[in-house]
């Protein structure tokens, strides 16, 4: 089974916040056609008061003069205002469609629908390759709030990786109530630390699985000591590329303890660089206890502290300057999976 996204994202910000939670499509299509063509086709809309069902006056008219006799025209499709969501569509979707340089097909819609349907169909019944060299077996190290999901996220959709967030597996085992989650549950109601060796063998059966030994993976929130790098030590399970992304700690509270999340539609925002749009949702957002600057303190210097072991542990680790652009960091991680890893000099 698959999935299938239609209306979403709309925005850069919505598709960030997708690949933020590690949802990657294996293919984009984007229907374009003129905006005279659309909004004539918008002009043709009516509907169904009494079923709800959409009509058109040129391509889709019931044959039932009862039906024809009580439709109406649905609100907010007059020319003018088409104009004005197309020139909002036109300036969120040069946005959104550079994130997907490897796997969108543009289509002209401006066809019979049969011949539309046909060249999407043949799109996603293809298989991409990988552009990497390799198969990559990814580390991403950094303190909370360094962006490890949204560069898991990034180079999942590029190479086609599965991407592998330890606290995410933690919580689907204990959603799915298998066997790993029933001995995890408990852990999680004392808010405790789920012992190292459940973790591994949680984390060990997901990277043994077939999409991850022949696509690769990138995991991030495991090993956070060098005791839990040793266990991960394997024949499978150990990571090829290891990346370092460093960030001070003024950066982290910035991007952390602004943080909040409206309760009624559980929107998140940030006050500085996503400001809820009214007054009234600004009263009413909540912070997560864990974004309070007092927790972000403390495990941003639990993770410092056990920084230069695992740096160690890792030789060929790479550290990045994270405290940069998202997509300049993204390019950095690149180059260091492309290219052949760096000589140390002893």
């Amino acid at each position: 089974m698959g999935w299938i996204l239609d209306g979403i994202p709309a925005t850069r910000e919505q598709a960030l916040m997708i690949q933020t939670l590690g949802i990657v499509p294996r293919h984009v299509i984007a229907l374009s056609a003129p905006d005279t063509v659309l909004i004539e086709r918008n002009l043709g809309k009516r509907i169904d008061p009494q079923t709800g069902e959409i009509y058109h006056t040129t391509f889709d008219w019931p044959p039932e003069s009862e039906i024809q006799n009580r439709l109406v025209v649905p609100a907010g499709i007059s020319e003018l205002e088409t104009a004005q969501k197309l020139l909002e569509h036109h300036r969120n979707i040069v946005r959104i469609l550079p994130l997907y340089p490897k796997i969108l097909k543009v289509i002209s819609a401006d066809q019979p629908c049969v011949d539309v349907f046909y060249q999407a169909l043949t799109y996603v019944q293809t298989n991409h390759q990988s552009n990497a060299p390799f198969t990559p077996r990814v580390l991403l190290c950094g303190p909370v709030g360094s962006g490890k999901s949204l560069q898991a996220a990034l180079l999942a959709q590029k190479y086609s990786l599965v991407n592998v967030c330890c606290g995410q597996l933690l919580k689907e085992a204990v959603a799915d109530k298998s066997k790993y989650g029933e001995v995890i549950q408990p852990f999680f109601e004392k808010e405790m630390a789920v012992p190292d060796g459940i973790v591994k063998k949680l984390l060990c059966q997901r990277l043994s699985q077939l999409d991850c030994i022949q696509r690769g993976w990138v995991l991030h929130g495991f090993p956070r000591d060098v005791d839990q790098a040793r266990m991960l030590t394997g024949r499978d399970y150990t990571p090829n590329r290891v990346f370092f992304l460093n960030v001070p700690l003024d950066s982290i509270i910035e991007r952390l303890t602004l943080r909040r999340t409206d309760p009624v539609t559980g929107e998140r925002y940030h006050l500085m660089y996503k400001p809820p749009p009214t007054m009234e949702i600004q009263a009413r957002l909540l912070q997560n206890p864990k974004d309070s600057e007092e927790q972000v303190k403390l495990r941003t210097d639990q993770f410092y502290r056990r920084c230069a072991e695992l740096e160690q542990f890792y030789e060929q680790a790479v550290t990045l300057n994270g405290d940069q652009d998202p997509y300049t960091v993204f390019e950095y991680l690149e180059s260091g999976i492309i290219n052949p890893l760096p000589s140390k000099v002893p």
